[in-house]
């Protein structure tokens, strides 16, 4: 195995996905649940997000020709979505995303496009480019899992937390993570924009 491409991917998707960014909001969309009910929209999320990433590893240029889509466009599709949510937390309380159910939660925003989004995606697709080999292949494949184990992680031990927060605790984190996730959304489009100038 191909030492030194597997932590170039686990280090390169690592600071993409930021799991530590993740926690908060992950905080304020679960916290009208229950443990088990924040459990397994972890697990859901993570396995959305590894799901998503092995699909564009393996397929990604293929269906983005066939479709006739770019790059930029699914950056300011991402910025989009994320945005929609940013504003949501801001503007009212979470309890209107909270009481969606698990499966939303974990397709958007936390699956896609928070964790597996443009910029991962673009990343895992650069990076299998450069498989030359089963050992390069398995390097790849090891840095993508291990940044889905942190991310998962990050998100199991951010529950205790949750307890400790209470109800005004929750509610200062919403609104935070609303402003972070909008800056996140706006840069996303901004540099949709970019991108469509330049091409």
């Amino acid at each position: 195995m191909n030492t030194t491409l597997a932590v170039e991917v686990f280090v390169t998707l690592l600071v993409i996905m930021d799991p530590i960014g993740t926690v908060p909001i992950f905080l304020s969309l679960v916290s009208g649940r229950t443990r088990a009910a924040a459990r397994t929209a972890a697990w859901q999320a993570v396995s959305v997000s590894l799901g998503v990433i092995v699909l564009f590893a393996l397929f990604g240029q293929a269906i983005l020709d066939y479709l006739g889509i770019t790059l930029p466009a699914m950056q300011a599709a991402g910025g989009l979505l994320l945005l929609i949510v940013a504003l949501e937390l801001l503007t009212g309380d979470g309890g209107g995303i909270n009481a969606t159910g698990d499966a939303n939660v974990a397709l958007v925003p936390l699956g896609t496009p928070l964790m597996a989004g443009p910029g991962a995606i673009v990343a895992t697709m650069l990076f299998t480019r450069r498989v030359g080999g089963v050992g390069d292949g398995l390097a790849v494949a090891v840095g993508i899992l291990g940044v889905h184990l942190v991310v998962w992680l990050a998100m199991r031990f951010s529950l205790p937390i949750l307890r400790l927060l209470r109800e005004s605790g929750v509610l200062l984190v919403t609104k935070i993570s609303g402003v972070l996730l909008s800056a996140i959304a706006v840069q996303m489009l901004a540099n949709s924009i970019r991108a469509f100038i330049k091409a």
